[in-house]
């Protein structure tokens, strides 16, 4: 019995010592959830400013000069790709989730892929189903790091078109929902073609004040294109990381519901097996009170 009550006693130390990790993992991935919340709804209105930036500038002028190589898709160019992964434990199905989404959505488009994994996990990921794996870039750990990111990517990018190796550039990142946490998406980010130009064209500028377009064309055209990217890059990294932070926090959650059951049953169990012994000694300590009453009784008679 003492044994028992003593592993019991072990379990539940043991338990709560569990318990107190999950729980300060939970406010950790609370407070990246918050800090990777805070950054997108920034780069929400950051983007949407850039968007009208462009949309008045292809109102006045058409940018000819400047318009990306390769408009439309050539089946004998490869197509690069971009997949944020995560290099964290704890995030269940994420990296699984992220790199099969990938790995459809290419499959469907024309031209051999290059892929650059952000995440030695999504990496093996994308390995394991045979797709061509063109660089490894590290998992940012804070929003500071989220912008050497994108300029590696940007740097990289750059090289590859100015050497004509693909025409396309495709993200593939987690976005964060409300109600499964996060769900894979795609965003074409390259060619900057006649398609992109006119659904810019065509948008409809928020006030009935007539935009005004300062500077030189190409200049900044060229300044708004590299503002259009950058952020669209830093979005989907912040997208990609809040996901990321917001599956550990769900983990966290039910292994906190399940300590709390485990717990539970462990007190109940050492409860009643203490209950058990007390009451045995009870009936030790009545049992050798009727003896001796019993013996006491005869010895007068």
């Amino acid at each position: 019995m003492s044994d028992t009550m003593a592993n019991l006693s072990r379990k539940i130390s043991s338990a709560g010592d569990l318990q107190s990790v999950v729980r300060t993992m939970k406010t950790l991935a609370a407070s990246n959830i918050g800090q990777y919340e805070k950054s997108v709804r920034a780069l929400a209105d950051y983007y949407r400013t850039v968007e009208l930036g462009l949309s008045a500038f292809f109102r006045e002028s058409q940018p000819a000069s400047l318009m990306m190589k390769g408009q439309g898709r050539t089946a004998a160019r490869a197509i690069g790709a971009v997949v944020f992964g995560s290099d964290q434990g704890l995030v269940g199905q994420f990296n699984e989730v992220v790199a099969d989404f990938a790995f459809k959505t290419l499959a469907t488009l024309p031209g051999k892929p290059k892929i650059w994994a952000v995440g030695k996990r999504v990496h093996s990921r994308l390995a394991d189903a045979g797709l061509p794996l063109t660089r490894l870039l590290t998992v940012p750990n804070s929003v500071k790091a989220i912008a050497a990111l994108v300029g590696e990517i940007l740097v990289e990018s750059e090289m590859h078109r100015g050497r004509d190796d693909f025409t396309e550039l495709h993200l593939f990142y987690n976005h964060p929902t409300s109600g499964a946490v996060y769900a894979p998406v795609t965003q074409r980010l390259l060619p900057l073609d006649e398609i992109w130009h006119r659904k810019l064209a065509e948008l409809q500028w928020p006030t009935g004040n007539v935009p005004q377009v300062m500077g030189t064309g190409d200049a900044t055209l060229r300044r708004l294109i590299r503002e259009y990217v950058f952020v669209s890059l830093f979005r989907a990294c912040a997208e990609s990381l809040a996901s990321e932070n917001a599956s550990r926090l769900a983990a966290m959650e039910r292994a906190d519901r399940n300590i709390d059951e485990l717990l539970e049953n462990l007190h109940g169990t050492f409860h009643r097996l203490r209950q058990s012994g007390i009451d045995e000694e009870l009936f030790d300590v009545i049992s050798g009170y009727e003896a001796l009453s019993e013996g006491t009784g005869n010895a007068r008679s």
